[in-house]
């Protein structure tokens, strides 16, 4: 009753999607290391792959998380910039135990996280979060023998999108030669949605595509977003007009 009653005392890490804050502040580097120790725990093995997204202190807290894992015996590999499905299907299909995803998602650029996924590709259940809460509040971190490796994966984009294109009738949809008009937000999702447009033969416009770490627009999904990409000169010669897709 009272490890219940000390459990429910403690603050939840975990929120909607992963643990986060504002970078410096809510989520700190001695918060991430710990983590990072309790998810290794967690994990019980290597190798994780790890992956982040377009936010500016995003490579930091890569090189964070897996210097990290490493130190507790777990090998790592490295997949670089690269949206959150990207490295789902990693941990599910190219033999990974487990993803760590930097981001924060849609939140506004001073914020960032660390989203697990299980070896299935999907987030981390709730009843898992709270075993990786448990841990990470006790400090009881497991220490396999030996130093973790750390390797670098540059294909897993490249893969991710073979298997998308694999999914669908690719000659049907060059043969309608369609105009995609994609609003990326800024977001990291503008290496990969335009390229599998482009792959599919259709023409793309893309709006907001740099990849600054400074998301744009306010409310990613709000109406008034839509209205301004369908609204947009280049845009207008679009047969479809996609989402706003930052991460």
């Amino acid at each position: 009753m009272k490890n219940e009653m000390q459990a429910n005392a403690r603050p939840r890490l975990f929120g909607t999607n992963g643990v986060r804050g504002i970078y410096g502040q809510e989520l700190t580097h001695d918060i991430v290391i710990d983590l990072c120790y309790a998810l290794g725990t967690y994990f019980g093995k290597g190798p994780i792959v790890v992956g982040y997204d377009g936010r500016k202190s995003s490579p930091v807290l890569s090189r964070l998380v897996r210097a990290t894992l490493n130190s507790a015996g777990l090998d790592t590999a490295n997949a670089g910039l690269l949206p959150t499905p990207c490295l789902q299907y990693a941990a599910k299909r190219l033999g990974y135990s487990g993803g760590i995803m930097v981001t924060a998602s849609h939140n506004p650029p001073q914020y960032n996280g660390i989203k697990p996924a299980a070896s299935d590709g999907v987030e981390i259940s709730r009843g898992d979060e709270l075993k990786v809460e448990e841990i990470y509040y006790s400090k009881k971190f497991a220490k396999i023998n030996g130093t973790g490796r750390d390797s670098v994966d540059d294909n897993i984009t490249n893969r991710y999108i073979d298997a998308v294109l694999a999914l669908v009738n690719s000659d049907k949809i060059r043969q309608r030669k369609f105009t995609v008009a994609m609003d990326t937000g800024n977001g990291v999702q503008a290496i990969v949605a335009p390229l599998v447009c482009k792959k599919l033969g259709c023409k793309v416009i893309v709006i907001n595509g740099n990849m600054d770490g400074e998301f744009c627009c306010g409310d990613l999904f709000g109406r008034q977003n839509w209205r301004a990409l369908g609204q947009a000169p280049a845009c207008r010669q679009a047969q479809r007009v996609g989402s706003r897709l930052p991460c």
